[in-house]
């Protein structure tokens, strides 16, 4: 169960001229001493599927979609719809939401309708309405009448409450440029989640009671060298983005993301956060980079994973205290990498 799933009360929000409506986020799961939360992203659905049954084992109580959830790559309805049809019926996929998993996500590029999309597709908001069907959110979720995929979710891990913030890194992206090697060039003041969804996004954070924020976006928040889609090609946006984190004092921020067909887990000190922040990138459920061997990333710990694989959070309460133990993990319950943090420490 998920929000939408509650009667949800919408309150206006006037700020900087924006009309934002703003709904609160409902618990969504019975309570339990451990929360189970997996994660991946990069998924074709006429690719084998091999990793369902390993993340089905491992009983997670939420799969979180971070984007590429089909290779929809069309600005044809029937087309995209067929495609996640197609990927509803996979039997395995089936089955971990037969399971009783509860299902969540956004989209990124390929599941928008054009690769590296941007605010100008036009066909976004048709394209919205099809990747909310998938999601099988109901008919009337206040997220089928706004404009974007962002939403707020939040579970329980005993005691200690969990929110998912979920962006939408695609509806309101500026267009960035590429040279004729395909390198984008940074839209120094470029923005990412326009003006309606940053002020939503400050008031999950400022008015939250969580003790964790996973905040979720297609793209990568915190790697800065590679060539590919990021936050850091937005430079304005992401140092918005971490200097909400800091105003706010939202406690045990994490940050997920996928899009890049590898797997990663980034920590930076950010100014006025009195923890660290992780970024725990999931990508490559199908279709892994696995010529991508040494890719610099001055954030990373752990190894570089370019074998399919999915992520995994295991937050676990300890009396005042809240741990969580995140791993990238593969076919046949291997682990690439795991560490185990005390969340907001």
């Amino acid at each position: 169960m998920h929000l939408y799933g509650m009667k949800t009360t919408l309150t206006c929000l006037l700020a900087a001229g924006v009309l934002v409506l703003m709904r609160p986020a409902a618990t969504a799961q019975k309570a339990s001493h451990d929360l189970r939360i997996a994660f991946g992203s990069c998924n074709r659905h006429d690719l084998p599927q091999p990793l369902w049954d390993d993340i089905a084992r491992d009983k997670p109580n939420v799969w979180i979609w971070l984007g590429d959830n089909i290779y929809g790559d069309s600005d044809d309805p029937a087309v995209l719809k067929a495609k996640y049809d197609a990927q509803l019926r996979q039997p395995d996929y089936r089955r971990l939401r037969e399971q009783g998993t509860t299902v969540i996500g956004t989209w990124d590029d390929h599941d928008y309708g054009r690769n590296d999309g941007d605010k100008n597709y036009p066909f976004k908001a048709q394209n919205q309405q099809l990747a909310l069907d998938f999601l099988q959110e109901p008919a009337g979720s206040p997220r089928r009448q706004q404009q974007g995929m962002y939403a707020a979710y939040e579970y329980k891990a005993g005691k200690k409450k969990i929110k998912v913030i979920l962006l939408d890194d695609r509806y309101f992206q500026d267009p960035l440029t590429r040279d004729a090697q395909q390198v984008y060039h940074p839209n120094p003041t470029g923005d990412i989640l326009g003006e309606a969804q940053w002020l939503w996004l400050q008031a999950q954070l400022q008015n939250s009671d969580a003790d964790a924020h996973i905040i979720a976006s297609g793209i990568q928040f915190l790697p800065q060298e590679h060539r590919f889609e990021k936050w850091a090609n937005f430079p304005a946006a992401r140092q918005r983005f971490l200097g909400l984190l800091a105003a706010t004092r939202a406690k045990g921020v994490l940050l997920i993301s996928g899009d890049r067909h590898i797997g990663e887990v980034s920590k930076v000190a950010v100014p006025s956060v009195p923890y660290p922040v992780y970024e725990v990138t999931s990508s490559g459920l199908t279709h892994p980079a696995t010529h991508n061997t040494a890719e610099a990333n001055q954030y990373r710990v752990g190894p570089l994973v370019n074998e399919k694989h999915y992520a995994l959070f295991q937050f676990q309460p300890k009396g005042k205290r809240l741990f969580l133990t995140t791993s990238l993990r593969g076919d046949e319950g291997k682990v690439f990498y795991s560490e185990k943090i005390e969340v907001g420490k």
